[in-house]
């Protein structure tokens, strides 16, 4: 199967970072690899001619700008040292909303999986993601995505934590992107329920069932901790263990809206060095 993977840069530091830890994780992997970088033309004096001309040139010298630096990524991993043979890239430059021109690039070229950066330039460190990380999290709903942190190891995951509360009816098609990563790396998953009850209930131990029938060909192991929070507990099991990376199933509340504007992914997100894999829940 060849994988095809989106990878939106900004050329900042954290985007280039992003990019080099998805050859890694892909790097035994056929690929097709999509470098896209977006860019929003602020003309001044819309609605005369000279306002047209500005426009235009900005958006000319934008774009020649980008293309440019799409030329040195493309000619840094298609063809020099290292450059992996089961890889293969494409270029694009849009002027677009991120988030816009990320939904339609995974529908025209029907993306498997997009890998980008927690932060762009800005790079605030006050924030655990950036507004684009946010957005495409929750709201790029047909592909799964990894968001990767500036400090991430350039290494294939060895150990995957997967929290849950048990409470969920899960669907193996939901959980199929991890348990491929955790089949191409050879890797563990770690299933961690941060409980407050003393013992699970028959819907919490249908769903551990369900775990185990899902994850029966990866090696995994369940996991228990309690009196903690949620984000401080992951953080804990995380750092910890040196886990390599957490997964998350994002699902829709129509009541509370996506479990990612909780305090919880931005939570332990905050500072991290560990990538976290955002699936979806395929019934919304």
């Amino acid at each position: 199967m060849k994988y095809k993977i989106l990878l939106p840069t900004d050329f900042s530091i954290n985007a280039t970072q992003a990019i080099k830890y998805a050859l890694q994780l892909y790097k035994d992997q056929e690929c097709l690899f999509y470098f896209l970088h977006v860019f929003k033309n602020s003309p001044k004096g819309i609605g005369n001619l000279r306002g047209k001309s500005a426009k235009s040139k900005s958006y000319t010298e934008a774009k020649s700008n980008a293309e440019v630096e799409l030329a040195k990524l493309l000619d840094t991993y298609s063809s020099g040292i290292g450059a992996n043979a089961n890889h293969s890239f494409e270029t694009k430059v849009v002027e677009n909303d991120p988030l816009e021109a990320i939904t339609d690039m995974v529908e025209e070229k029907d993306i498997d999986l997009v890998i980008m950066g927690t932060r762009g330039k800005t790079n605030a460190q006050s924030i655990a993601f950036g507004s684009t990380a946010i957005n495409v999290m929750e709201q790029v709903r047909n592909c799964p995505v990894i968001v990767v942190p500036q400090l991430a190891k350039l290494r294939p995951p060895a150990e995957i934590v997967f929290p849950t509360s048990y409470e969920t009816h899960f669907k193996k098609r939901e959980l199929n992107y991890l348990i491929t990563i955790a089949k191409n790396c050879k890797a563990s998953i770690r299933i961690l329920h941060v409980s407050i009850e003393h013992e699970l209930s028959k819907k919490q131990l249908n769903g551990k069932s369900m775990l185990m029938e899902y994850f029966e060909e990866v090696d995994y192991s369940f996991h228990k901790l309690s009196q903690m929070a949620v984000p401080a507990a992951i953080n804990c099991f995380v750092e910890s263990r040196e886990s390599d990376m957490v997964a998350f199933i994002n699902r829709k509340h129509s009541m509370f809206g996506s479990v990612l504007t909780q305090p919880l992914v931005k939570a332990i997100g905050y500072n991290s060095s560990v990538p976290i894999l955002v699936m979806h829940d395929l019934r919304n």
